[in-house]
């Protein structure tokens, strides 16, 4: 591998439902980790649920959150790694053989890993990321990392996400419009992992969840390896939509609601607290904390029980000692890791980038853990990759010479 440069700038790209948030760090010799030297955001209607359904307002977000963090950073910002959300994804596993008959080496675990994620997908779908769980060589089974060993059968399992690709095509086709070369793309709770979740987690197994505006993300992590991802189709947002319901209010008044007086409780709270909000008039200006707590309790308690079923699903229901990261904007609640805890059974905890300096105090936020893991998987990607993407690199190709051809 090359030697970096004396320094050397990584950029994340987190395109959500709410925002759009573009983190540029600068690794500089001597340094592990990049530190921030620019943050940009610009807010979203172009979205819903992490799927684009307006190209030119989510063209113009990304535009205004990029030129943001460039006049931050002084750094002209032309390429990216971006993060993928939204329900169209989809996650399993599997398995591929191949013969080696010799020591193995880098291209035997590449034939490997394109073997097993030979898997059939209907038309409108492909592949996003291919996560190597263990390797077999011969009757040696569960081997992390099988290079220098002789055999004569090399097996690899391992994770595969995939996504529709017309969700793909129209995210990646805004931001060529913007301006933006895609280097890698990662799908959100894999992203805010990186930023949070430590190595001794991963190897003892614990679980991401990041609440997003329109989505909330699940990865699952054991022995070291991705165990298991999702995306539910809920998020934070829609607890602001079931308060403005609720109060009879406006979305804006709703949110600020949302941020300033409403604990993560549950919907059958006994509390007899009552409440002024200043955003409201009259004498819906005094609200009982029940009444929060029933409008709010059950949308979280909905978000929380679909996370166990997916824990479930994988026979980690209450199993995984390194318990459960909360991170994204629905992690500022008060008290949301207290209601996880109890739902859930688990150990958890508020997930922020606790190691990574910075220019501002804002990105030690959950709300940036998936950003500043995007910056951090820019590093990797720029390093020469971990072979986590094994068809990354020919897919945005295609799709970037496709929509290139498309753009005026």
């Amino acid at each position: 591998m090359a030697a970096r440069p004396i320094e050397e700038t990584f950029i994340g790209l987190d395109i959500g439902t709410t925002k759009v948030c573009c983190i540029v760090g600068l690794l500089e010799e001597g340094s592990a980790l990049p530190s921030i030297i620019g943050i940009g955001q610009a807010p979203t209607a172009g979205l819903r649920k992490g799927v684009v359904i307006d190209v030119e307002e989510t063209v113009s977000s990304i535009t205004a959150a990029v030129d943001e963090a460039e006049r931050i950073s002084g750094i002209e910002i032309d390429r990216a790694t971006i993060g993928i959300d939204g329900s169209h994804i989809e996650s399993l596993n599997s398995t591929g053989v191949i013969a080696v008959g010799h020591e193995i080496n880098e291209d035997d675990i590449q034939r490997v890993q394109e073997a097993a994620s030979a898997v059939h997908l209907p038309p409108n779908r492909e592949i996003l990321q291919v996560f190597p769980r263990s390797y077999s060589v011969d009757s040696q089974l569960n081997i992390k990392d099988p290079i220098g060993i002789n055999g004569v059968r090399l097996e690899a399992d391992v994770h595969i996400i995939t996504g529709g690709t017309p969700a793909l095509k129209n995210l990646h086709r805004c931001i060529y419009q913007a301006g933006i070369d895609i280097e890698g793309q990662v799908l959100i709770p894999v992203a805010a992992a990186s930023a949070v979740l430590s190595k001794k987690q991963r190897e003892i197994g614990a679980a991401i969840i990041d609440i997003g505006g329109g989505t909330t993300g699940i990865a699952v992590y054991e022995e070291g390896e991705v165990l298991y991802t999702n995306i539910l189709p809920l998020g934070a947002g829609h607890i602001t939509n079931d308060l403005a319901i609720g109060l009879r209010t406006s979305i804006d008044i709703a949110e600020k609601i949302k941020l300033g007086y409403v604990k993560a409780r549950h919907a059958k709270s006994s509390s007899t607290e009552k409440i002024r909000i200043e955003e409201l008039d009259g004498d819906e200006a005094v609200v009982s904390r029940r009444e929060l707590d029933r409008i709010t309790g059950a949308r979280l308690e909905e978000i929380m029980h679909m996370v166990k079923d997916d824990l479930k699903k994988i026979s980690r229901s209450g199993m995984l000692p390194g318990g459960v990261v909360i991170t994204g904007g629905g992690a500022k609640m008060p008290g949301i890791d207290d209601l996880a805890k109890e739902i859930l059974e688990l150990p958890a905890s508020i997930g922020r980038p606790e190691q990574i300096s910075g220019i501002s105090d804002k990105i030690h936020d959950p709300s940036f853990a998936a950003p500043v893991g995007l910056m951090l998987e820019n590093m990797h990607y720029s390093a020469g990759g971990d072979r986590t993407n094994v068809r990354l690199g020919q897919t945005v190709d295609k799709i970037k010479k496709t929509l290139r051809n498309l753009l005026p």
